[in-house]
């Protein structure tokens, strides 16, 4: 228990609350500062910024997102890189009758996130360092965290953790109190929904003995707290009010983007027929359906960089993806990989390699919201499994559930060849499948197309595209 002799001990000094009037100065480097943004949900928002049916953000709400990440970054950091983001897992917290998973606390900090850098090893082997323009964020579980109905991983990422809507076994108190138990200065910020960050603070401030005026109640999505720890002297309290303006439309980037033509691989198509070459339409395959795969927005800056989050490059191809798949599809649903599970990237300076998956799923969900469609997380498959091609083929293929369904999944490149690869294989139980095209892996912009007839026959297309250029992308994120 030598963490909570160090709260006391921090608690024993002078505690101030430096909220009144105007916004405080921004935070000091030299201190350890906990920093809480409060991400809206259905309990607790600002009117018309959660959509009731989805428990997604609206376009107001992802205004207010986007410019709560620059003020966040100027007014309270001073412009100073953060040191670590840690947000809630999403199927923690399942809101609406239908269970949807709250992807509100990532998309929330997401800007902010890709408004820092890190570097990293930029080849297999722990050299070439790069520094790319994102900071990872946390939101992977803490052993005995897991949800029902989510994969228990074969392994915990410790260094990986995000915060848990239920708390399990106090998970979100061992979490800070092991930032504070570090006691390294610097900025270290957690986005969650009110309930979350209010128990956070109050048992905080209880197990430090800090003695410091916790605010009761719910005053905004604007409000920002942060318990800033000097090396001597007072514990404070320190609240910002971002008084943020938000729009009530889509959000609009700075500048168009330059568009590209479609390069379609080989084979640019496949039809599988039951009856013909050998083909057998799986007993158990779905019928009437048509899915969309786009891989993530870019995200590897340089060689194999990756902490499986997009960098700023990325964030004009996400949020334009509205507007780039415009009238190529209209999907139903929208479906990507649980942000919680993680897989391995490459290493950074204190040897972390290991990184939430939030990618995929943050690049598809402003087309969620600016259509009015929950995200779905496919939240039973692990990344990480040998059979996952197989896993995700049966997951989205067969069985009926997405039978009469248009879907829109957001994915990664390798693992869209191996989906589509086991797809093909399913279909010929005796061998001889047609081959799948490889996914370039500097492609972002391509969009495969996979359509099950009435009778479960099977029609590939891979000719589409978004028609954005990736080339002419800028490297930092579009300004709000």
């Amino acid at each position: 228990m030598a963490w909570r002799r160090d709260l006391i001990v921090l608690g024993l000094l002078a505690s101030c609350a430096c909220s009144s009037g105007s916004n405080p100065a921004p935070l000091s480097p030299d201190h350890l500062n906990l920093i809480f943004v409060v991400s809206e949900d259905l309990a607790f928002q600002a009117p018309g910024e959660i959509d009731p049916n989805t428990s997604n953000l609206t376009n107001q709400g992802l205004q207010r997102s986007l410019h709560l990440g620059t003020y966040l970054q100027q007014e309270v950091l001073a412009a100073n890189n953060v040191t670590g983001i840690y947000a809630l897992a999403p199927m923690t917290h399942l809101q609406t009758a239908q269970r949807y998973p709250d992807m509100v606390p990532l998309e929330t900090i997401q800007q902010f996130a890709l408004l820092n850098h890190i570097t990293l090893s930029s080849d297999l082997v722990g050299g070439t360092p790069y520094t790319g323009q994102n900071s990872p964020i946390y939101a992977s579980y803490a052993p005995g965290s897991v949800p029902d109905g989510v994969v228990v991983p074969a392994q915990y990422c410790p260094t990986c953790v995000g915060l848990d809507f239920a708390d399990q076994g106090g998970d979100n108190e061992a979490l800070v109190t092991g930032i504070l138990s570090a006691n390294v200065p610097g900025y270290y910020v957690f986005s969650a929904p009110w309930e979350t960050i209010s128990a956070l603070l109050t048992d905080i401030n209880r197990l430090g003995g800090y003695g410091l005026p916790i605010p009761k109640t719910y005053e905004g999505p604007d409000q920002i707290y942060a318990l800033s720890i000097a090396p001597t002297g007072p514990v404070a309290l320190v609240t910002y009010d971002a008084h943020l303006d938000a729009a009530s439309s889509y959000p609009a980037l700075p500048s168009p983007l330059v568009s590209r033509p479609c390069t379609p691989p080989t084979p640019s198509t496949i039809t599988v027929r039951g009856g013909v070459d050998g083909a057998v339409v799986p007993a158990t395959a779905n019928s009437n359906e048509t899915l969309y795969i786009v891989r993530h927005a870019e995200a590897h800056p340089q060689g194999y960089w990756s902490d499986n989050e997009y960098v700023g490059a990325g964030q004009w191809r996400a949020l334009d993806l509205p507007s780039a798949l415009r009238g190529k599809m209209t999907p139903d649903q929208v479906w990507s990989a649980d942000p919680a599970t993680f897989t391995v990237g490459t290493v950074s300076d204190s040897g972390e390699h290991y990184w939430s998956t939030l990618a995929p799923a943050l690049t598809v969900e402003p087309y969620a919201i600016a259509n009015g469609l929950p995200l779905n997380l496919a939240s039973s498959l692990d990344l990480t499994s040998p059979s996952l091609p197989r896993d995700t083929s049966d997951f989205f293929f067969t069985g009926g559930a997405f039978s009469n369904h248009t879907v829109l999944l957001g994915w990664m490149y390798v693992q869209t060849t191996q989906l589509i690869t086991a797809l093909l294989a399913s279909y010929f139980p005796n061998g001889g499948a047609p081959a799948a095209p490889v996914w370039s892996a500097t492609d972002y912009d391509s969009i495969w197309i996979v359509t099950l007839d009435a009778s479960g026959n099977l029609s590939l297309d891979f000719s589409e595209c978004e028609g954005i250029d990736s080339s002419s992308l800028p490297a930092t994120p579009p300004r709000f």
